[in-house]
């Protein structure tokens, strides 16, 4: 491996010392620990197979790629010997049965931006651990005790949080476990970068479309500041790039059909990122109100998301109500 002047031994503690044992902290180490397989086999790219080849569908339509289904077969496997009574995963339609009778349940989306497969683009892991509860998965993000993020990039990352602060661990790849890069991160009042897929504008709501105008006339418009603008095209990726750098992301909801609603899961997408960005200092919406505030109607059901910065998330919203 490549060494720098600069290098010395290994910095941060590790995640396992870390995290406390027992409760919700467990789960998180476990899932964790289940992370580097998933890292190294993305790596690998089609070294040993195809892992884009479509082989299902799940219950939105989307096509499944032999790494979605492999990521979530992997991580149940985990969450098993974790302990964990149920999970809802995005690539299941049904709410699976692990542990009769266990203490928590955790949501997930085993992998988030599986349109990137294979083009070196970032890739990511969400989840949320919660209580068990008699109405399940079907009650708002202000009943999560933890959660977390991986994110697949140059390097594999893990941001995580149980209700004191997010923090982010770096994958040490010569011992094959996570050490603590930062901790208690905390995002800026006002973003400098805004992310948004700007193809979409043209089917947004009439005052989204005039903050999107305002925004791009920068210091000579009425925001009398200038901004950047990042498009990953995967959440995990840009909540990783704005709890390190600060910055604005948003996936509203629009006129077409099949968007009506947003496209991002409440439950294991926005409401993990939401408990994330809010432990930093941040705010997450669907445009208007709070994602943790938000109750679920359905297990898989979408939501408009808008996260970041409070200043601009506020700001959003202002727009949105005009």
């Amino acid at each position: 491996m490549l060494r720098l002047p600069n290098d010395g031994a290994p910095t941060g503690t590790s995640l396992e010392d870390y995290l406390p044992e027992g409760g919700p902290s467990e789960i998180v180490r476990a899932i964790a620990q289940a992370v580097p397989p998933l890292a190294a086999r993305l790596a690998e790219g089609r070294i040993y197979g195809d892992p884009t080849a479509i082989v299902g569908v799940n219950d939105s339509g989307d096509r499944q790629k032999a790494l979605d289904v492999g990521a979530h077969d992997h991580m149940l496997a985990a969450l098993r010997a974790a302990g964990v009574g149920r999970v809802l995963s995005e690539e299941a339609d049904a709410v699976i049965t692990l542990n009769p009778g266990a203490a928590f349940d955790v949501a997930i989306d085993p992998i988030d931006g599986s349109g990137s497969i294979g083009i070196g683009a970032p890739l990511g892991l969400l989840f949320t651990v919660l209580p068990a509860a008699p109405e399940g998965f079907l009650r708002t993000g202000r009943s999560i005790r933890a959660a977390g993020y991986a994110s697949f990039g140059h390097s594999c990352d893990f941001g995580f949080s149980t209700g004191n602060g997010t923090h982010i661990a770096t994958l040490d790849p010569s011992q094959s476990r996570f050490r603590l890069t930062h901790e208690n991160l905390r995002l800026p009042e006002q973003a400098k970068t805004i992310a948004y897929n700007a193809s979409n504008e043209r089917h947004w709501h009439p005052g989204l479309q005039a903050w999107a105008r305002d925004l791009r006339l920068g210091k000579d418009g009425p925001r009398g500041r200038n901004f950047n603008m990042r498009w990953l095209a995967a959440a995990v990726g840009e909540l990783h790039r704005i709890l390190l750098l600060g910055g604005c992301f948003l996936y509203p909801s629009d006129r077409r059909k099949g968007y009506e609603n947003g496209r991002l899961r409440t439950l294991y997408e926005a409401c993990p990122i939401a408990f994330l960005v809010e432990q930093a200092g941040g705010a997450a919406t669907d445009g208007l109100s709070p994602i943790l505030d938000r109750l679920p109607a359905s297990p898989h059901e979408n939501t408009p998301l808008v996260f970041g910065c409070k200043d601009e998330v506020a700001t959003i919203a202002r727009y949105l109500s005009q």
